[in-house]
């Protein structure tokens, strides 16, 4: 296999993004990745389909039918949160490479179906669509965590509230912001990202307790308003502040550790490092009023953020020559677990401890999906994700 073909199952604003730069020749965006078949069950993205990626790209009603017609090597899943898993599963079974977007399911049970029906295809390449982990920042904000030259971490907070929707943008679809269609709010559609990016720097906790807005800032069902608060093993703690209600949101993550300060915000890294171990200075300091004398850390990184491209570009080389992936799609249900585990802790109004009780979870959200309303006459409007490419926003 010289380059991979790809198949795109759901064709709304992520997938008509990829559909579109991969099919367009001045970019090269996927150098190794051609785009051979899309799949879409609303005949107006068909439609727009044909219009805009050319004769090239086969165009199908059904998914399954363009999984079995054997011009996909792969498939990357960018539908309805509810059927990632289901179509991943069904990918898997017929021999095709996977590529989901995130989150990896609404339930932990799904992405736990998911990951072990990958398990079962060790020669598939299973990927998970965390394009955040490509930004350098984060990358080396996890390198200085987990590096153990400044000790342990005693908090951690993350205040990630530039996420703004206006009610336009929840009356596009109507399975938008629904316990029935998405299968939650802001934390299982825009913070995907960011919950995966607190387990992958800072492990997971626990213990949560979460407190949940649901329709405080639109017209939605779902919680558009989260303050969460986690403890650790270690008895550090973490709090996770995230709403799509702010105009002009706050995007800060604080680490608070023994021998450092770290803070990530506007894509810049900032590494306050102390002379001294907290618990060490502490013994010996006789100024009453002090603090453990520090000084600011210029911290080099590479300067590379590909983003989605990064993440596309690394599946095609684990596909093609084994090369190692961004995210392997195994680990999207950490993320996914600590989402669960807010939503279970503001449903039962009490702390939640892990590991998840994935029945109670699913008895509890179905609840919410029994009395669930669509928005009569949604349509989805597909809007042009090219903007969000370099930064933090998708979707």
């Amino acid at each position: 296999m010289e380059k991979v073909r790809l198949g795109i199952i759901g064709i709304g604003n992520q997938g008509g993004s990829y559909a579109m730069r991969m099919t367009d020749p001045e970019m090269n965006w996927t150098p190794e990745i051609v785009l051979t078949a899309i799949a879409d069950i609303n005949p107006d993205r068909i439609a727009w389909a044909r219009e805009k990626l050319g004769s090239g790209v086969t165009l199908f009603d059904d998914a399954i039918a363009m999984m079995d017609s054997g011009l996909v090597d792969a498939v990357v899943v960018t539908i309805p949160h509810y059927d990632h898993a289901k179509y991943a599963i069904a990918a898997m079974q017929r021999g095709l490479h996977v590529m989901c977007e995130k989150p990896a399911g609404v339930y932990t049970r799904q992405a736990r179906e998911m990951n072990e029906e990958a398990a079962k295809h060790p020669e598939l390449v299973f990927g998970m669509m965390f394009n955040q982990r490509t930004n350098c920042v984060y990358r080396k904000t996890r390198e200085l965590v987990q590096s153990g030259k400044y000790g342990r971490v005693r908090r951690a907070n993350w205040i990630i509230t530039n996420w703004y929707r206006s009610q336009y943008y929840y009356d596009s679809g109507d399975w938008r912001a629904t316990w029935s269609g998405e299968g939650g709010g802001v934390l299982l559609n825009q913070c995907p990202h960011q919950l995966d990016l607190w387990q992958w720097i800072l492990g997971m906790p626990k213990k949560v307790r979460s407190f949940m807005r649901y329709g405080q800032w639109h017209d939605i069902e779902v919680e558009d308003d989260v303050t969460t608060w986690m403890e650790y093993e270690d008895g550090h703690t973490g709090v996770f502040v995230t709403s799509t209600g702010d105009p002009h949101g706050t995007n800060r993550l604080e680490i608070q550790m023994d021998g450092a300060k770290i803070v990530v915000e506007n894509d810049q890294l900032m590494l306050e490092e102390f002379e001294q171990l907290e618990q060490n200075w502490t013994l010996t300091n006789t100024v009453p009023f002090a603090s453990v004398p520090s000084h600011t850390v210029e911290v080099e990184t590479d300067g590379q953020n590909p983003q989605h491209q990064g993440v596309f570009n690394a599946w095609a080389a684990a596909i093609l020559r084994g090369e190692p992936l961004v995210a392997h799609g195994s680990e999207g249900i950490q993320g996914l677990t600590l989402s669960n585990a807010m939503h279970l802790s503001a449903f039962l109004d009490k702390p939640v401890e892990l590991p998840l009780d994935e029945d109670l979870y699913y008895e509890e959200l179905m609840k919410r999906v029994a009395t669930s309303r669509r928005k009569e006459g949604g349509k989805a409007v597909f809007t042009d994700t090219a903007s969000t490419y370099g930064g933090t926003k998708t979707e």
